[in-house]
């Protein structure tokens, strides 16, 4: 069983710009997490949209696996969606900014140390987050895709604020989405596509011709 780091005072919890950002925690109001889980979903409170970025390190070998957070916003919550890839402890890092805010730097908002006891689950990184997906985009599913699974039909279901039209695209083949009500939705085989990049594009433009990618699987 790894020991708890050893961390400078202050590290845990509230840092000064959270309050001030209109943040509150609603899932874990602790700032030490002890889970027998290794997939964990945090969620945050925000008044207003903001963009906002996290780091996850695993504090046994230094290194950042931020690969395994998924972030998303949703009628102002923010959720972080987290696959640790093996026990023992995590710090995790979250910075923010309102986001007009043109400033390059995010300043750290909240910092969490997890300790997990087991890690049961297989784990596979989530897609990677372009700019363009901010704050109101939801994706209900696949929140991962990897070689081993089921390609054969994969189901789609997203909210991107202001699309007008969402395609998933797989080494040149488009495959469009179906509006319905506030979200778009449908089916791909992506077994041809095993070793290559699969993104989730939008159209949210005056250009009809114009996608803009917001996720990135590699498959």
């Amino acid at each position: 069983m790894s020991a708890a780091p050893e961390l400078p005072v202050g590290f845990l919890g509230v840092q000064p710009k959270f309050e001030e950002l209109g943040l509150s925690a609603l899932s874990h109001i602790e700032p030490e997490i002890r889970t027998n889980d290794n997939q964990i979903e945090i969620k945050l409170k925000c008044k207003e949209p903001l963009k906002v970025t996290h780091q996850l390190i695993n504090c046994r070998t230094g290194d950042e696996v931020s690969q395994f957070v998924f972030t998303q916003t949703l009628h102002g919550t923010i959720s972080f969606i987290i696959s640790l890839p093996e026990s023992g402890y995590y710090k995790f890092l979250l910075f923010a900014l309102p986001q007009n805010d043109d400033s390059k730097s995010l300043p750290n908002v909240y910092n969490y140390l997890i300790n997990c006891v087991r890690a049961l689950h297989p784990v596979f990184p989530f897609p990677k987050q372009y700019a363009q997906w901010k704050d109101g985009c939801y994706l209900h599913e696949p929140l991962v895709l990897h070689k081993d699974a089921s390609l054969r039909n994969v189901f789609f279901k997203v909210i991107i604020p202001g699309a007008k039209a969402v395609a998933i695209v797989a080494d040149g083949e488009w495959i469009h989405l179906e509006k319905k009500g506030n979200h778009f939705e449908g089916h791909a085989n992506l077994e041809p596509f095993k070793g290559k990049k699969v993104t989730m594009n939008a159209n949210t433009g005056a250009d009809e011709s114009k996608y803009a990618t917001m996720l990135e699987y590699v498959i």
